[in-house]
């Protein structure tokens, strides 16, 4: 979380790289999201790299611009064997449900950011502001909820809950419920519940009573 305003041009460049590679959807995050929630400069921020992007540099104005470089092609050739290398070790674990309930996945996940943090602490990977070009004493403003939205957020809801029938909601959430408890597809339930004005979290306790919540597998 250190110089958080570097995270503004780190984003750009991921930004960009997303482009080049093709991607059908972008998002860009705020340079501030590993300290609180977003502020809305930062959001304006985000949104902008996006549009600067799309209308000032050309870059989408060509289908594939990086195409028939070497070096590209080189990177390409070995992301798609290390991703074949990683499906296959998923399919030796059983598939990818069986592999996240025996812990493999999380396990996976874990070492990653164990290797990516010691890299850093022995100087193998180099992150601006973080172990190179660091500021000493460098107080980062922390942006603040103002603690009277919850209240006034609880507000509104229940005026929401009133205003809508609670028989219809309640019948939507029972057949939410009973499509959980078998096979078939509960979107479709889920959307009839949504129609009705049910709220995320009532749409959520129904599935949590169902489904239970997710614990993963500690590996040590």
């Amino acid at each position: 979380a250190q110089q958080p305003e570097s995270n503004a041009v780190r984003v750009a460049v991921q930004a960009l790289a997303a482009v080049l590679g093709g991607a059908q959807s972008l998002h860009t995050n705020s340079m501030d999201e590993a300290l609180s929630l977003p502020s809305e400069k930062a959001v304006r921020l985000a949104l902008r790299t996006q549009q600067i992007l799309a209308h000032e540099s050309g870059v989408a104005n060509t289908v594939d611009p990086a195409g028939g470089s070497f070096v590209i092609e080189s990177l390409t050739d070995r992301l798609e064997s290390d991703a074949a290398s990683l499906i296959r070790q998923v399919d030796r674990h059983g598939g990818m449900l069986k592999a996240i309930d025996s812990g493999w996945v999380q396990g996976q996940i874990a070492d990653s950011a164990y290797r990516y943090q010691m890299e850093l602490e022995r100087g193998e990977r180099t992150v601006v502001g973080v172990n190179a070009y660091t500021e000493e004493g460098e107080a980062i403003p922390v942006p603040k909820t103002n603690p009277k939205l919850a209240a006034d957020r609880a507000r509104v809801l229940e005026g929401f809950r009133k205003s809508r029938d609670r028989k219809a909601v309640a019948r939507s959430l029972g057949r939410l419920e009973a499509v959980a408890r078998g096979d078939a597809n509960t979107m479709p339930a889920i959307l009839e519940a949504v129609r009705a004005k049910a709220t995320l979290g009532e749409i959520s306790d129904v599935l949590r009573s169902v489904f239970g919540t997710y614990r993963p597998r500690q590996n040590v």
